[in-house]
């Protein structure tokens, strides 16, 4: 009986210590602007406009070793109006097993060629809502059903490889992305293929005290049999004055066709951009942005000014 009740006793100290390994957190965005928006020859209108807020789940668990398990569900919502945006865990629904071998991921998440590229030189409201960029291609793009492996960082040098899994409804695919920050100096590449589309873009980052410099360059080939490549640059600038930021992006593309919206149409975009840091969490901004597309009809020429808040918990 002894024994017994000394076995009952190091397995109720050791189950709180047990659980103290894992972790969940509860985390988030919501970022909301109000909007003076024109679209092609339409009346300028004002809008409430949603920013890609969202809602997440994140975990880890230490399994000891080195060796850690954890999830993420991330949930996008609209901030205007109180709506689901597409699939509940379209955003991510992943989980993953990592340790000094890097790591491996099984489900939905962003493609890295993308954060590696354009949303890492997006700085002004992180590449969402009306002033993201509207020129960058996601040709061979995929989400879901993926096996991603990420390499540990070595002398500033990281990346991510995946693979989409089609399950007979569509083409598989792949998605190839590298970083290196060392200090000052950020740069990245990415290269995501499905089917004939296809795209590669390099991207740099370089920090001079309170000012950041940025651009990439993307070659797309969306697969169309006539005009239906192009390359695409964008160029960026943030000066940091105490709480405010001051930015600037001009992005541009040229190509044969009449169509913007899948890729085979020249076009160009400025954005100027003001915000305020009212805690690491919390700020107030405001920007201009303005697509001139190289379409005969104009269609999808697009400005607007807006002003909003956005606020991480």
């Amino acid at each position: 009986m002894k024994k017994i009740a000394l076995v009952a006793a190091i397995a109720a100290l050791a189950a709180p210590a047990a659980f103290a390994q894992s972790s969940v957190t509860l985390w988030g965005r919501i970022n909301t602007t109000v909007e003076s928006q024109k679209v092609g020859a339409g009346d300028r209108k004002v809008v409430v406009a949603n920013n890609a807020s969202r809602l997440g789940f994140k975990g880890q668990e230490d399994l000891g070793g080195g060796l850690k398990a954890s999830f993420a569900l991330e949930h996008g919502l609209n901030s205007d109006n109180g709506a689901a945006t597409g699939d509940f865990w379209g955003r991510e629904a992943s989980v993953q097993l990592s340790g000094a071998f890097g790591a491996v991921r099984l489900g939905r998440w962003t493609p890295g060629s993308y954060f590696a590229t354009a949303d890492y030189i997006s700085n002004h409201n992180h590449d969402t809502g009306s002033s993201e960029d509207k020129l960058y291609s996601g040709a061979g793009f995929t989400t879901k059903n993926k096996v991603g492996y990420f390499t540990p960082t070595v002398g500033g040098f990281s990346g991510e490889f995946a693979v989409h899994a089609g399950e007979g409804a569509d083409k598989r695919s792949i998605d190839l992305s590298g970083n290196y920050d060392q200090g000052p100096l950020h740069l990245g590449a990415g290269f995501s293929k499905q089917g004939d589309a296809k795209q590669f873009a390099v991207r740099g980052l370089y920090e001079l005290g309170s000012i950041v410099l940025g651009a990439y360059v993307q070659r797309e080939d969306n697969g169309a049999a006539k005009n239906g490549s192009r390359t695409i640059a964008r160029v960026s600038a943030m000066y940091v004055m105490g709480a405010s930021e001051f930015h600037v992006n001009v992005g541009g593309t040229k190509a044969g066709g009449d169509s913007f919206n899948n890729g085979q149409a020249g076009g160009k975009q400025y954005t100027l951009a003001y915000n305020y840091n009212l805690s690491k969490r919390t700020k107030l901004y405001g920007y201009y942005t303005a697509v001139d597309s190289n379409e005969p009809k104009k269609v999808n020429d697009f400005s607007s000014l807006a002003a909003g808040i956005r606020h991480n918990f």
